[in-house]
């Protein structure tokens, strides 16, 4: 069973106007027999946190073109081919026992107008 995992939201670039203009957000993903990946935290996102207009957030089971995420700095599209690690399982040298959880930071910019 995957732990929950604490996860700190930031969205930019105009993204923020979809989810009532709040620009960050920490939440706890809930516990659940397999790893978190980001596909499924998305539709968490899409379900929980989206407000207004999804169809400019997701595109099938994707963000749309023009939408960059980001874990950690670094472009979602890229850690796929670099580790096949899922959310829920970070690295040692990653992991902070201390909390029960681990904390990912993930930020969702709109670049389509930059």
């Amino acid at each position: 069973m995957a732990a929950p995992i604490g996860v700190h939201l930031e969205f930019r670039g105009g993204a923020e106007l979809l989810f009532n203009g709040t620009k960050e957000q920490h939440v706890t993903l809930p516990s659940q027999p397999t790893p978190w990946d980001i596909r499924q935290l998305l539709v968490w996102i899409k379900t929980n946190l989206l407000k207004d207009r999804p169809e400019l957030f997701i595109q099938g089971d994707t963000v749309r073109p023009g939408i960059l995420v980001l874990i950690n700095d670094a472009d979602w599209e890229l850690l796929i081919f670099r580790t096949r690690r899922p959310l829920g399982e970070p690295s040692a040298e990653e992991q902070d026992t201390s909390k029960g959880y681990q904390d990912t930071n993930i930020a969702v910019e709109n670049t389509e107008n930059k």
